[in-house]
């Protein structure tokens, strides 16, 4: 995936987003840092492989989200450009009760690109094990396959998800795979 380029149909330059879960099921909308919708997406419901396809503020589809293996809870999830058809990423989980752990991956060469890790394993742990556990918000630390600080996603508690990402350097980070992982993967782990 090019980090110059990103999807085929949308710009997604800006370093903050916030993501925004609907109060009524699997329903995501991202907003760029002035307040304007940027992206939106919904879980299709009763596939037997997870699905969500992603739309514009004017509702164009620009990708879609689909799960490697059937009710996928530690797996692969490819993004694919709806224009070109192509795979441009892949968000990997390597599922713990201790630490949750993505890895963005280029679409057609598999190489890591990114790591999107919890922060804290007392909290990890609370929220999976605890009956209010998913009350308590996640803190995401992105890093560069080096390692190096690019970002965050930090969790407000509400009652319904939401996410402030920002990119502090996303020099080698597709920005657009970060944004559209922030909700999946909240709705993966059925945060």
């Amino acid at each position: 995936m090019s980090t110059a380029t990103g999807f085929s149909t949308i710009d997604l330059s800006g370093t903050e987003y916030t993501v925004e879960q609907s109060l009524v099921r699997n329903k995501y909308a991202a907003y760029d840092e002035h307040g304007d919708l940027v992206l939106r997406a919904k879980q299709k419901l009763f596939k037997l492989k997870e699905e969500f396809p992603f739309v514009d503020a004017d509702g164009n589809e620009v990708f879609t989200v689909k799960a490697g293996g059937i009710l996928d809870v530690a797996g692969s999830y490819a993004i694919f450009d709806a224009q070109t058809g192509e795979r441009v990423a892949i968000l990997d989980n390597d599922f713990s009760v201790f630490q949750d752990m993505w890895t963005i991956r280029d679409g057609q060469t598999e190489a890591a690109l990114a790591k999107i890790t919890s922060r804290g394993a007392l909290v990890t742990l609370a929220r999976n094990l605890l009956p209010i556990g998913e009350l308590i918000p996640h803190k995401y630390e992105i890093t560069d396959t080096q390692g190096a600080h690019v970002g965050s996603i930090s969790g407000q508690l509400s009652l319904r998800d939401k996410y402030a990402i920002t990119i502090d350097d996303a020099s080698t980070v597709p920005k657009d795979a970060v944004v559209a992982a922030a909700m999946v993967i909240d709705a993966i782990q059925g945060n």
